[in-house]
């Protein structure tokens, strides 16, 4: 069994504390109610004179354009699509189209209501960097009206003698384009059929002869000559078609234009399987058995009535892919990926009976079935239920592994956990107390008593955490390695 940590070591905060900033703002399509409704309104801005419409829009320009990078043309895409509404008649002026996108164009303050729940992993460029520095990525969650979250990314640069440098944001935010998926896999096809108790002999026929890497039409396709050779009941046609559909709706890219700086991309809700909130991300580099590295983060989706597991994929954060997640491990909120395979198999924290934590192993990073328990709660600052607190870190000693616990008045508190590196599911050792709890400053906010973290990394020889204190602001906390090493062995 392993001993709890004999020393107790506390987490020294750092002055850098990020707060919400409400000027940090995008805009969004606004259809305020159905098609005769947004009919009424484009006749209206079509009574105007030429006159009239120069003026307002000029009113609109001056008092918004500086906000945003794009601006004309963001309101020349939202008055295209409902251009399909205006009467008939001759083409309409520029300034026309303009107004009436102003018209049906809205700002959303992404951080109104709060900046928390940071993660951190080493940034893929290291360039122009003094001896002893290291350039890290930061994502956030930032929560604004509606109770709505999405993703933001910074960058920082922490130098060999742990201060944290960071560069002026960018004054802009910017919304990527969104693409659908060209490709789907197969592993992640059969997994949903599994999980819906669909996988016939007849239908895993036909999966079998899908490439690992199929398309719609592929799919498609074969299923049609299926239907020509032999009989597929109506039940598994109608499975294999809520599936395929499944498919499509749990899969999108998304690209930002090349020029937009890290800190003013922002990921906002994409489909409807988190329409209201891109929730906890939780990032890590992933390198895999050639050495190729791949940015993967784990989130929560969020559709107001039901939580979806997610996997957010990219390279160099322009371009990114979302899949959700399937298996009986990815049913709760707080998977993290392992930063490299183990044994052969991709492995992953998760928390599948919301109280304790897991670690499954699986040979697809869409699907997870095989889990195993590492612990539930022990301590009673934890007494109510544990989590993790991001992607394990590495280290000689075996997997670090930050965890939140929740205690007495619903408080959250931070401790660590040290896994066997060769079986993550063995628990070495554990930290008996906190290494850090809401003090009166972190104890206020958005929801009261709560430290929480989504990563950290080691930077030389110190942990770097970045976490969030009461659903509102977010901080950095640091360790000395060495001394939280020892108290878990």
């Amino acid at each position: 069994m392993a001993q709890r940590g004999a020393l107790c070591v506390v987490a020294t905060r750092r002055a850098e504390i990020r707060q919400a900033d409400a000027s940090r703002v995008i805009t969004k399509p606004f259809i305020p109610g159905n098609e005769e409704r947004v009919r009424r309104i484009i006749g209206r801005v079509l009574t105007l004179s030429e006159e009239q419409v120069t003026v307002l829009l000029g009113q609109v320009i001056d008092e918004f354009a500086h906000r945003h990078r794009r601006f004309q043309a963001v309101l020349e895409d939202n008055y295209r699509a409902v251009s399909c509404y205006l009467p008939e008649g001759g083409p309409l002026s520029e300034a026309r189209r303009l107004l009436l996108g102003a018209y049906l164009t809205s700002e959303y303050s992404i951080q109104s209501a709060g900046v928390l729940n940071p993660s951190i992993a080493l940034h893929p460029d290291q360039s122009g960097l003094r001896q002893g520095e290291t350039r890290y990525l930061l994502t956030y969650r930032c929560m604004g009206e509606g109770h709505i979250s999405s993703l933001e990314f910074r960058s920082c640069v922490i130098t060999s003698d742990y201060q944290i440098k960071t560069r002026p944001i960018s004054p802009f935010l910017e919304t990527p384009e969104w693409l659908p998926c060209e490709t789907f896999s197969k592993s992640l096809l059969r997994a949903r059929l599994v999980q819906r108790g669909a996988l016939s002999k007849a239908v895993e026929k036909l999966v079998d002869e899908l490439p690992d890497e199929f398309t719609l039409g592929e799919v498609e396709a074969l299923k049609a000559r299926f239907e020509t050779e032999r009989t597929l009941p109506k039940r598994l046609r109608f499975e294999l078609h809520n599936v395929v559909q499944w498919l499509q709706q749990s899969c999108y890219r998304v690209r930002f234009p090349q020029g937009t700086r890290i800190s003013g991309r922002i990921l906002f809700p994409m489909v409807e399987n988190e329409c209201r909130g891109i929730e906890d991300a939780r990032l890590v580099r992933f390198v895999d058995d050639d050495g190729e590295a791949t940015y993967y983060a784990t989130y929560t989706g969020y559709n107001g009535f039901a939580i979806a597991s997610k996997l957010l994929e990219t390279k160099e954060f322009l371009n990114f892919k979302s899949v959700t997640l399937t298996g009986k491990a990815a049913q709760n909120k707080g998977m993290a990926l392992f930063p490299r395979r183990v044994n052969g198999k991709y492995a992953m924290l998760c928390r599948r009976d919301n109280e304790c934590n897991y670690v499954a192993f699986s040979d697809s990073l869409y699907a997870w079935d095989t889990d195993e328990l590492i612990r539930g709660p022990v301590s009673p600052w934890e007494f109510v239920q544990i989590g993790n607190g991001g992607s394990p870190i590495e280290t000689p000693a075996g997997w670090l592994v930050l965890t939140h616990g929740v205690g007495p008045m619903r408080k959250y508190c931070l401790g660590v956990d040290l896994l066997d590196l060769d079986d993550p599911s063995r628990l070495i050792g554990r930290t008996s107390e906190p290494i850090l709890s809401p003090n009166e400053y972190e104890r206020e906010g958005y929801v009261p008593n709560v430290v929480y973290t989504c990563g950290a990394v080691v930077h030389r020889d110190v942990l770097v955490i970045a976490y969030a204190m009461s659903d509102w602001a977010s901080g950095i906390a640091t360790v000395p390695l060495d001394m939280l090493l020892q108290s878990l062995t």
